[in-house]
């Protein structure tokens, strides 16, 4: 039994594969940013999100409507926002191993 999920971005374009332990740690109330910041820094996650086009997940994200313009156009902070959507959205799914 593997505890590796995937999350997909909306139009398929992007892909992240983490554990639901990764998922979990970034989803939780209260502030996740160093939690976030902290996954970003895990090489198997380092390795994926680095070859991330910077136009293209800024689309992906303007898709949320959570964030404007001038909060898109910083690429870092981008992959952090993607990182906090990810493991949310693995962690509150329930899978059948």
């Amino acid at each position: 039994m593997s505890n590796k999920r995937w999350f997909t971005t909306g139009s398929g374009r992007i892909e992240i594969e983490m554990t639901t332990e990764q998922a979990a740690s970034v989803s939780h109330s209260g502030p996740c940013d160093d939690d976030v910041m902290a996954l970003s820094k895990v090489p198997e996650i380092k390795e994926q999100i680095d070859s991330i086009d910077t136009e293209l997940l800024k689309n992906e994200l303007s898709e949320y409507g959570a964030w404007d313009k001038t909060e898109l156009s910083d690429h870092e902070q981008n992959i952090q926002r993607l990182l906090w959507v990810a493991g949310c959205d693995i962690d509150e799914q329930e899978y059948i191993d």
